[in-house]
């Protein structure tokens, strides 16, 4: 059996298709680069019915190359937070918005939780411009036509595949809006978002699966009778591909934005552990419970300092870092993008302190990735307060892929943790994989993890350049 995993990102669309051990089978892998529109006004959005077709290029590339011929289950890790407003026919009203998108505010005259601590508690998140408690009135506001009813990119994307596509409780517990221990639609969360529970997707059951719908099973009838698991939230997922599935590992990942979790096993109905305040609190599946910090810059801000700062490539860049380094006086504020949850920075917050007539392109972008390293460090410091016992710490990413001393960065703020690296690049697509296979616990002796300043990559997909 071989396995199609599909990472629905920010910045790219992913197709790979991994053996019945959640292995990469070599070049079956397709990619395509998708636009994030972005704006002063602190928009962050996507295109959906343009996201949707770099998908079905990624499923035509692999039918083409002979990769969907023994697929039996698709897996699929997609991005948290993100809603479309969609009309009556199912097609998007407006564009998605995704986790960078700082404009959604609460109405005038709305009132946040009556216990904003208790409704942290029971969602692990926050009445907050990134969940849909506050996201679903603005839009309703600005939409312009009827909306009738909401989903995440995930779910539209599904929802044009498959005979039916319920939401994840994964999925659902990054709109906010879910009860974390009864895995239900929070009445008080409904409330404030002005939606009933029936107005929200269905909740796929546990081991759900579903199917291609006929029209699309003969575009790729390969997929015919591939059943299709629900989708976990690429967080989720990135940690279960970093082999971090218990309170002794945490994973830090970089890739578009950077974030810090801990899974810990918790079953439906079971009493949830203490969650600091400063904390967010998300669901794997049914059984598990992820708990960290997201922020807003990552890999973007190395793209970005590279774009407008000019930056030397590969090698150079790395020993120019490394020089920086050791004389790094730049004081800096890494909040390109604003704050995620539970910070309120707009877009637009970062800031340079520090700057003389000597400082550098490259001392910038030193100053820039030391100071996130700092902020993850901090954070990770509440993740063990909450699990009650210091862990070891996996890197992995796209970006920590492409720097060695960034990851050396991370390690020397991490220290005296033990900090390790995972290789393989499709961190986000093995987790998914994992989780549909019902090995999650299994994910702890995953492949590919070894030292910070190991340059090799065992399990990378050789594939093209992006499209």
């Amino acid at each position: 059996m071989d396995i199609l995993a599909l990472d629905l990102g920010t910045s790219s669309v992913r197709g790979l298709v991994l053996d019945a051990n959640a292995v990469p089978r070599p070049g079956a892998l397709a990619r395509r680069k998708v636009h994030l529109a972005t704006g002063d006004d602190g928009s962050g959005t996507l295109d959906g019915p343009r996201y949707l077709a770099c998908l079905a290029e990624c499923l035509d590339e692999l039918a083409a190359g002979g990769h969907l011929r023994d697929v039996e289950l698709v897996a699929t890790s997609a991005q948290w937070h993100s809603v479309v407003p969609l009309g009556a026919d199912g097609a998007p009203l407006g564009p998605v918005l995704t986790w960078m998108d700082t404009r959604p505010a609460a109405l005038a005259g709305a009132a946040g939780p009556a216990d904003p601590d208790a409704f942290h508690e029971r969602t692990g998140a926050w009445w907050h411009r990134c969940y849909w408690s506050m996201r679903l009135p603005w839009l309703r506001a600005h939409c312009g036509s009827p909306v009738a009813r909401f989903g995440g990119l995930v779910e539209y994307v599904l929802g044009v595949l498959l005979d039916e596509a319920p939401m994840s409780v994964s999925m659902a517990s990054g709109t906010g809006l879910l009860d974390l221990r009864r895995l239900e639609w929070d009445p008080e969360a409904c409330e404030l978002a002005g939606v009933r529970p029936e107005d929200l997707p269905a909740l796929a059951p546990q081991r759900w699966r579903g199917q291609l719908r006929v029209e699309h099973a003969q575009r790729w009838p390969q997929l015919a009778d591939a059943r299709w698991a629900a989708p976990i939230g690429d967080g989720a997922a990135s940690n279960v591909g970093s082999g971090c599935v218990d309170p002794s590992r945490a994973a830090i990942t970089v890739g578009t934005s950077a974030a810090v979790r801990l899974v810990q096993p918790v079953p439906a109905g079971a009493e949830l552990p203490p969650l600091p305040e400063q904390l967010w609190r998300y669901r794997v599946d049914h059984e598990h419970v992820v708990t960290g910090a997201a922020y807003s810059s990552g890999g973007n801000l190395f793209a970005w300092a590279a774009r407008e700062l000019r930056l030397p490539p590969g090698a150079e860049l790395e020993a120019a870092l490394t020089r920086a380094g050791a004389k790094l006086t730049l004081r800096a504020n890494p909040r390109l993008g604003g704050d995620r949850p539970p910070g309120v920075a707009p877009a637009g917050s970062g800031q340079l302190r520090g700057l003389s007539f000597s400082t550098t392109a490259v001392d910038i972008l030193a100053g820039l990735m030391t100071e996130l390293c700092q902020l993850v460090a901090d954070d990770l410091a509440l993740v063990e307060a909450g699990a009650g016992e210091p862990t070891e710490v996996v890197l992995g990413g796209g970006a920590m892929a492409a720097s060695v001393w960034w990851r050396g960065a991370f390690a020397e703020v991490l220290a005296p943790r033990a900090v390790r690296y995972q290789r393989n690049p499709e961190i986000g697509a093995t987790g998914a994989a994992l989780v549909a296979l019902g090995r999650i616990a299994e994910a702890a002796h995953v492949g590919g993890i070894g030292r910070t300043d190991d340059r090799d990559a065992p399990n990378t997909v050789a594939a093209g350049p992006p499209r």
